[in-house]
């Protein structure tokens, strides 16, 4: 997305910077009983019309965060805007759709009624949700499941209706908490269908999910939090900048020709009899073209391109060990070992 920029001689004013943001938070901190730190002073940007992810191993803090973001819990401190608005301020939540994690629903009621339920708690008008109801349900696939009763649905369903119910509201911004859990790989890739159908309609999508792979498909940016603190956040591009290569596999040469200055530092090349392997050690795919041109310029026939760079798993993997291993003075340790 584009975030808007003010004329070149005026000064933003913190409104107008916040109003770039659908979440814009600093300092964000909270302790229990008085010694247990779940928050340490988290900062966090997402800009509007964007997928964020959020993602950190069990404990790091992402549930209270979202709670923060929702008025659900108090933070000890923090400072910071939702929507353009103070944190905490609850007239803005009427503007935000929230799917817990693990979040229940009365077993007597069916899809529908639940989204009529939830839509008057939320003030939206009764003549709009009993529209927008069966529209949302088919929006998740449960078109043909809105009569029947909550106790009847599998965990998969209950995910499904639980993400309608929060959109009943038609939200500017919409908070996921593992929007994926129990839900089988047909119905992942639907959710990851319609998170991209809500945010080419501008909407803001902000995803916590122990499912990486998922948020690498569909997320612009992320964040990686680890023992209540922002360990990294950026594009993947970014996090993974300096960190991967492109790897260009042409037909078997053994052809030397000159390689210009500016492109010496950054390629590399091996030959074999299976076929030469040029590796280009950036992740711009403009920087890899003058290459490119150099090779079919010397009559050779590339036959592979490949982006080869850390997967989210790699990244938050060594971000978690990084942490702990800061923390403790050594090494990092692997990820679930006791502390």
């Amino acid at each position: 997305m584009t975030f808007a920029s003010p004329s070149q001689n005026a000064v933003p004013s913190p409104a107008s910077l916040s109003s770039s943001f659908a979440i814009d938070v600093s300092d964000v901190a909270k302790t229990y009983r008085g010694k247990i730190q779940a928050l340490r002073g988290i900062s966090m940007r997402v800009g509007r019309g964007e997928v964020f992810g959020l993602l950190g191993p069990n404990g790091a803090g992402k549930s209270t965060l979202v709670k923060i973001i929702m008025s659900v819990i108090r933070p000890t401190r923090a400072t910071g805007t939702v929507l353009g608005q103070a944190i905490g301020k609850k007239s803005t939540l009427t503007r935000v759709g929230y799917l817990p994690e693990h979040h229940r629903f009365p077993k007597y009621l069916t899809g529908l009624q639940v989204l009529d339920l939830f839509g008057g708690l939320g003030g939206v008008d009764r003549a709009i949700r009993r529209k927008r109801a069966p529209e949302l349900l088919d929006l998740v696939g449960m078109r043909d499941w809105g009569d029947r009763k909550i106790g009847t649905y599998s965990k998969g369903m209950m995910q499904r209706v639980g993400i309608a119910q929060a959109l009943i509201g038609d939200p500017d911004l919409l908070l996921l908490d593992e929007p994926t859990d129990g839900v089988d790989p047909v119905g992942r890739r639907e959710i990851r269908d319609i998170v991209l159908q809500l945010k080419s309609q501008g909407k803001t999508v902000f995803l916590n999910s122990h499912l990486l792979s998922e948020l690498e498909l569909v997320c612009d940016r992320v964040a990686i939090m680890v023992n209540g603190t922002v360990a990294r956040q950026g594009t993947l591009d970014e996090l993974a900048l300096g960190r991967g290569h492109y790897e260009i596999v042409t037909d078997p040469s053994s052809q030397q020709f000159d390689m210009p200055a500016s492109l010496a530092a950054m390629v590399s090349r091996t030959n074999s009899a299976a076929g030469d392997l040029i590796k280009v050690a950036t992740l711009d795919v403009n920087e890899v073209q003058p290459v490119i041109d150099l090779l079919r310029k010397n009559g050779m026939t590339i036959r592979k391109l490949n982006l080869i760079r850390p997967t989210l798993e790699d990244m938050f993997i060594e971000a978690v060990r990084e942490q702990y291993g800061e923390e403790n003075g050594q090494p990092g340790r692997a990820v679930g070992a006791k502390r």
